[in-house]
């Protein structure tokens, strides 16, 4: 498979020139290895998941470590946690050498207690997460992004069933103590039925026959793996009485379809989910785009008891945040701008800054021929909105 060029490439060489050790997080399969071997081709490569090399690995970290030529890439590091105070050695012993060690890990919020423990000050710690529209004109919100099934969408289907099957024996299981994998996959399909929607964990737990305490471990694996976005509400609105509930979704749209029985693009047309599917993948770019350039994950829903809701707020470096509203038509009508503007005058009276608003909607079959939807709020195709975040 040709290597697909990745948004993120200049944000790690710049943390490989800063810092002894990188450590790349993110999902199964969206390309952590192939970027870090592309980026260091000389690099000295260890795959920590062979039980051979494991073995070796626990019985001598620092011998194993010894014996390769810096930078070495340590990949799926979180298998052996025990290399991390080898790691930490070497380090120490050369404070001023960077780029030493480059790591990969699936588990972003396992692996993060064990890094700021032993490398707190030396690390520099960034994500991956599948292909976005900006990398490769093949991501849509039907495929989603993962990198092997943009290359051979034919085999989608199989792909992605192996990949809940992969998840769920390896994944699943290292993280937490799931006896009943069948539940846990039933677990799956009702999450996505709620896409896009205000988290409602006894709604969930019923069907399955499990508690709430249950599904708030569930949701943890699911997030610690990076397979959902749990989307915080906003709540620096005074005087307004807000729906406090996150709102989830799950990271590759395509992966959605899958799990809803989408199979087809014509399918996802017709589909009821289409909306909450198009929300979920603007969710999913916003955040994509911000991981790439190193950014701290900075998006929010608004929703308030009067009906009041907004997709997403994306705050602003100079205060003032933007305000986006999803829509799944090829084009944006005047309605679309209403809750934006609402919340941007709640806001402005509150004595925050005025908000830049954008009416996000599905690609046209010709240019609109003015971007503005009404005075204030601007119109992109999910092709280009990016541009705007």
């Amino acid at each position: 498979m040709r290597y697909q060029p990745r948004a993120a490439e200049p944000t790690i060489a710049r943390a490989a020139r800063a810092f002894p050790a990188v450590v790349l997080t993110g999902p199964r399969r969206a390309g952590k290895t192939v970027l870090l071997r592309h980026l260091f081709p000389h690099a000295s490569y260890v795959l920590l998941e062979d039980p051979a090399v494991v073995a070796r690995v626990r019985a001598d970290p620092g011998g194993t470590l010894d014996a390769l030529r810096p930078p070495v890439i340590l990949d799926e590091f979180q298998r052996v946690p025990e290399i991390i105070n080898a790691v930490r050695a070497r380090i120490d012993a050369a404070p001023r050498r960077t780029g030493q060690f480059l790591l990969t890990g699936s588990y972003e919020s396992l692996l993060m207690d064990t890094i700021t423990d032993s490398l707190a000050g030396r690390v520099a710690v960034l994500k991956l997460l599948p292909l976005s529209a900006a990398e490769s004109s093949r991501v849509s919100p039907f495929r989603g992004g993962y990198p092997e099934v943009l290359a051979r969408p034919r085999t989608a289907h199989l792909w992605f069933s192996s990949y809940l099957q992969t998840y769920l024996e390896r994944d699943v299981r290292d993280v937490t103590r799931v006896r009943d994998l069948a539940t846990f996959r039933r677990f799956l399909a009702i999450l996505a039925t709620r896409h896009a929607q205000c988290l409602n964990k006894t709604q969930i737990a019923a069907p399955l026959g499990v508690s709430v305490p249950t599904i708030d471990e569930w949701l943890g694996v699911l997030e610690i793996t990076a397979q959902v976005l749990i989307v915080p509400p906003y709540f620096e609105n005074a005087g307004k009485r807000l729906i406090k509930s996150p709102k989830v979704y799950f990271s590759d749209s395509g992966l959605a379809c899958h799990l809803l029985g989408i199979d087809t693009p014509a399918e996802l047309a017709r589909s009821p989910f289409r909306g909450p599917i198009f929300e979920g993948f603007i969710a999913s770019e916003i955040v994509k785009n911000q991981a790439a350039s190193g950014r701290r994950r900075e998006l929010y829903h608004f929703r308030d008891e009067q009906g009041l809701e907004v997709d997403f707020l994306v705050p602003g470096k100079n205060g003032s945040p933007t305000l986006i509203e999803c829509k799944a038509s090829r084009t944006a009508v005047p309605a679309d701008a209403g809750p934006m503007l609402r919340l941007n005058k709640a806001m402005t009276a509150n004595g925050k800054p005025a908000a830049r608003m954008l009416v996000v909607h599905d690609k046209p079959g010709t240019p609109s021929p003015t971007p503005n939807v009404v005075p204030g709020v601007r119109a992109a195709d999910w092709g280009s909105f990016l541009a705007h975040v």
